[in-house]
């Protein structure tokens, strides 16, 4: 799955550790999502779309 989520962290100046902390998980489940080792829960994906204002949609999208 593709994502931007780093992008999106990264506009708003915060390291993966502040962006784990604001959604409740790991440093490591931060960088494993950016670097698309890890697809999110869908509650996960919910709480991430929530924090940057976005559709899940628009933050994530399925490999081709």
């Amino acid at each position: 799955m593709n994502n931007r989520v780093r992008e999106l962290r990264s506009d708003r100046g915060w390291s993966q550790a502040d962006l784990a902390e604001r959604l409740d998980v790991s440093r490591q489940t931060v960088n494993a999502i950016e670097t698309g080792k890890y697809d999110p829960s869908l509650p996960l994906a919910f709480k991430i779309a929530r924090l940057f204002g976005l559709s899940i949609e628009s933050i994530f999208e399925p490999s081709p």
